[in-house]
């Protein structure tokens, strides 16, 4: 049995959708307002739960064989330091009672890089940390941006003509796609190769910024008008909403970070993960195109 929390968001439900293609027992961690009848409707165990309580985690590792610890968190959720940390500390520590045989993370990259203000990253390593000094089986999985997060973006382009990016638009990334991603994250398990190893996910580019509206540009046959404000108007906008609530700006802070940085893995890079999970990964212009392409 897997247990998949964050299962009803886009890589969580992705993974679900993998699991039971392969009839693999999977038992998804959902809160009750959440949407997934479509999870149940392809097998999956519903687990209805709050990861911000240690008894539902508890329960929910139950008769588990491995785990996938996919969850994220949101102002509405609950901040990093609930979800990002507390909840993945307790889903490590309820692993081991369990006697769980392998547990995969999903953290992201760049979270061993020591930002200090950006609240997610920060949980993040801790966790990796924690989880490497457990005694578990593990695989972490450092992604780049998911490719699914885009899509937004895309549609607005096909519809507008119009592409927003803050930041530097010369900054690089490797947006790897969401399908890949949930593909590495149940094939871990059982790659001996995964064992105990942390792995930079990204696409097979290296994109820079500006590179990204000319891929949606190609795909919808349309020029793309690119509208770049300079960060230095998100500093200012996350400094006038600190005045009223000091913790949304402290949240903020790892999205500054993420607008400010590059965020790309190396072709080494690609290379070793392609060669370890017998993978091929995809490029933004195909996923692109398989979601939205006519």
């Amino acid at each position: 049995m897997f247990l998949v929390t964050g299962a009803t968001g886009g890589l969580g439900r992705r993974i679900v959708r993998i699991l039971r293609s392969r009839e693999e027992p999977a038992r998804a961690f959902v809160r009750l307002t959440s949407r997934y009848s479509e999870l149940e409707q392809r097998g999956a165990e519903i687990f209805i739960g709050d990861l911000r309580r240690e008894r539902d985690i508890q329960k929910a590792c139950q008769g588990v064989k491995y785990i996938i610890s996919a969850h994220g968190s949101n102002e509405a959720s609950g901040g990093a330091d609930v979800l990002d940390y507390r909840a993945n500390i307790d889903l490590i520590d309820f692993a081991r009672e369990a006697e769980v045989e392998h547990f995969v993370f999903m953290s992201v990259l760049g979270a061993d890089r020591g930002y200090e203000d950006a609240p997610v990253f920060k949980a993040k390593r801790e966790v990796e940390k924690y989880l490497e000094k457990s005694g578990l089986n593990y695989t972490i999985l450092r992604p780049s941006g998911f490719a699914s997060n885009l899509l937004p973006l895309a549609e607005r382009l096909r519809e507008t003509g119009i592409y927003l990016s803050l930041g530097d638009l010369q900054n690089r990334s490797s947006a790897v796609s969401t399908d890949d991603l949930a593909t590495i994250a149940v094939d871990s398990v059982r790659v001996e190769a995964a064992r105990n190893k942390i792995f930079p996910v990204g696409g097979p580019e290296i994109l820079t910024r500006e590179d990204i509206p000319q891929i949606f540009g190609r795909v919808f046959n349309k020029q793309p008008f690119i509208i770049s404000p300079p960060l230095f108007l998100f500093d200012g906008v996350r400094n006038a909403l600190g005045w009223a609530n000091p913790e949304l700006q402290k949240s903020l802070g790892t999205l500054r970070v993420l607008l400010a940085n590059e965020f790309f893995c190396t072709p080494e890079e690609i290379e070793t993960l392609e060669t370890c999970f017998d993978i091929k990964m995809e490029s933004l212009d195909n996923f692109v195109r398989r979601y939205l392409g006519s």
